[in-house]
């Protein structure tokens, strides 16, 4: 925090001090993805569908930046997530929901930003990790833990140092902003790596306090015992490998405690015994991906080692091909198949949804703008 506190106040004496206005850039950015999926072996029956956000999640955003002097510069982003089968927003009663963020950066020192931001978790996951990077129904987030604020946190602190020889770091502080608590709902988390030649790699770790202090009006709750604090905690090791016609995929992960391995579809979906999130598993994936000109294949299997007493393992294994049409537009294919095992309840979904069964078949087009 100190560190972050004396970024801020340098950046702020540095707008003071340059003594000129400068013109700011503001760029209108965004994806429009829509697909027909097609998903098999839920309880409900099979589903065919048009999603929005299959590969990309379908956006509009704005970004900005203006340059302050001495090597520093003031950023911005909005972005809302679109709906493009029905038009609807992403998110009910949240216009910036994917991400809201302001701060300063510096061409030595680095950027920090205050917002609604990824955590490191999650970046090392989808762009290192996955050759599907976080898309199409092969996507890792079907098993390793990857949604709600294992995604996203709101109230956030970040910082990220500049790239040194290959290596880059970043650091994530979201506060709980429970009163009468400064552990309560927070939630940090970190990422070191290192990309040189073919090597991209990166370790990230991420911590959650899942403790809920009184509702306003009622009696203040005593302070939680380190020892007793309802704590989550996902450790990932992503990296891949340019082979030369390939670029080849690792990952693995440990997640122990609370909430560190929430099911992606919450509800039963292959009846009934209701399956039990993992509080205390091991997440393994190994994949590639080829290019062939303008297309590119891409394959992983993965493996949910559940070390629980309910041992409700999963392995899953998918594929897919990206066409490029040009610089901003691609068709896209893919079908993935979960095995679950003692009543485990994983789904096979995509970039956005969860899914309801345990295999499905994508189809659409990705524009990008």
């Amino acid at each position: 925090m100190t560190l972050l506190i004396s970024f801020v106040a340098a950046a702020v004496l540095a707008c003071v001090g340059s003594g000129a206005w400068a013109q700011s850039a503001v760029t209108i950015y965004g994806v429009a993805d829509a697909g027909l999926v097609r998903e098999h072996g839920g309880a409900g029956g099979n589903l065919s569908r048009v999603s929005s956000g299959v590969g990309s999640a379908s956006r509009i955003g704005l970004r900005g930046s203006e340059d302050l002097g001495y090597g520093w510069s003031a950023n911005f982003l909005l972005e809302a997530g679109v709906r493009l089968d029905s038009g609807e927003q992403e998110a009910s009663g949240a216009l910036f929901h994917r991400q809201a963020y302001v701060g300063a950066r510096h061409r030595e020192y680095g950027a920090a930003t205050l917002g609604r931001q990824y955590t490191p978790y999650y970046n090392a996951l989808t762009s290192v990790g996955d050759p599907f990077g976080g898309a199409y129904a092969g996507t890792a987030k079907n098993l390793f833990p990857a949604g709600g604020q294992n995604t996203r946190t709101s109230n956030a602190i970040v910082y990220a140092m500049p790239e040194m020889m290959g290596v880059t770091a970043e650091v994530s502080y979201a506060l709980g902003e429970q009163p009468g608590s400064s552990t309560a709902g927070r939630q940090f988390g970190l990422a070191v790596g290192y990309s040189q030649g073919p090597l991209n790699a990166r370790l990230a770790y991420n911590h959650r306090n899942n403790d809920v202090t009184a509702a306003a009006g009622a009696a203040a709750a005593p302070p939680v015992p380190a020892a007793d604090r309802d704590i989550g905690r996902n450790t990932l090791l992503a990296a891949n490998y340019n082979v030369g016609l390939a670029r080849a995929y690792v990952a693995y992960g440990v997640d122990k405690g609370s909430n560190s391995a929430l099911l992606p579809n919450s509800g039963n979906p292959y009846g009934g015994v209701r399956p039990t999130a993992s509080t205390d598993s091991r997440d393994m994936l190994i994949g590639a991906s080829v290019p062939f000109g303008m297309t590119t294949l891409m394959a992983s299997y993965i493996r949910k080692n559940d070390r629980t007493a309910y041992d409700q393992d999963a392995h899953q294994w998918g594929v897919g091909l990206s066409h490029a049409l040009s610089r901003r537009t691609s068709l896209y294919t893919a079908y993935a198949r979960i095995k679950n095992k003692h009543g485990a309840g994983y789904t096979v979904g995509n970039n956005t949804e969860p899914g309801s069964g345990d295999s499905a078949f994508n189809l659409g087009v990705r524009h990008v703008f």
